[in-house]
């Protein structure tokens, strides 16, 4: 019997480390590329920065970059902010709303991001909107608002359905009290939802394809230059990302943990 447990633990683990090594090995491979002194794909020449130097030369990519950083921080943002009131909104339904409310809220998330896509350029096209910067801001923020209301919602739901009025009571009106009770209880749930909204608005390359015109965020630029060979800066600047989120990631899990272990502390 204990043969069996420790070749099924060898096995779960094995299975875990080839898992990891599958998901992982393409952007080591990709990071270590970024500093191939030569263009070559197949041979590593030699240790060079030269590509992150001309990284910051390439004035499309830099401008790619912009747009990107700018529109994914923006659509957070917003998103996180709608997201949120609308999951504590959709929390005080009775279950059977709350039950047709969280249904259409899953749609955008299983809907083909093609079709959300190509719906959204016809809708903007029917409202006389210039495909441009302002289009696909918006597509960001629509597409990014379930992710917050699927992140929020699991902590709305742990949290004392009550602790609102309870602090109503106490003399605070409604939006100071959400603000100064619930948004500390549920913060944990809300910057899960703003980080995962900024990674997918980086990170999405369809509905931006076809929800702008002339301008380029860097999944357009990627998929563009990919036709004509791509070029190694482009490895730089995706390791440069991975690593700024992975930090990001590391260092609010920090947080949060030491949250928990003070609040363990305190009990």
């Amino acid at each position: 019997m204990r043969r069996n447990h420790k070749a099924l633990h060898l096995i779960s683990r094995l299975y875990m480390v080839a898992v990891l090594v599958f998901l992982y090995a393409p952007i080591l491979v990709m990071m270590v590329l970024s500093f191939n002194e030569g263009k070559s794909r197949g041979n590593f020449t030699g240790f060079s920065l030269k590509w992150y130097g001309e990284l910051f030369q390439n004035a499309e990519i830099m401008q790619a970059l912009s747009n990107t950083l700018i529109i994914a921080v923006i659509s957070s943002l917003v998103a996180t902010v709608v997201g949120t009131f609308a999951a504590y909104g959709i929390s005080q339904m009775n279950r059977r709303s709350q039950g047709l409310v969280m249904n259409i809220s899953y749609l955008p998330v299983i809907n083909p991001d093609i079709v959300t896509g190509v719906s959204l350029m016809l809708l903007f096209i029917f409202m006389r909107m210039n495909l441009g910067f302002a289009t696909m801001l918006i597509s960001h923020i629509v597409f990014n608002i379930p992710y917050v209301i699927l992140s929020v919602m699991p902590r709305i739901k742990q949290m004392d359905r009550h602790l609102l009025e309870a602090a109503m009571d106490l003399g605070l009106p409604p939006l100071r009290a959400f603000l100064k009770v619930v948004l500390p209880d549920i913060m944990p749930g809300v910057i899960s939802g703003m980080i995962m909204a900024f990674t997918l608005s980086i990170d999405d390359f369809v509905i931006s394809f076809f929800t702008t015109s002339g301008v380029q965020n860097l999944s357009i630029y990627i998929y563009s230059s990919a036709r004509r060979g791509i070029e190694p800066t482009v490895y730089a600047i995706m390791t440069l990302m991975f690593v700024t989120v992975v930090s990001l990631l590391l260092l609010i899990n920090r947080k949060s943990l030491g949250r928990t272990v003070a609040k363990r502390t305190r009990i």
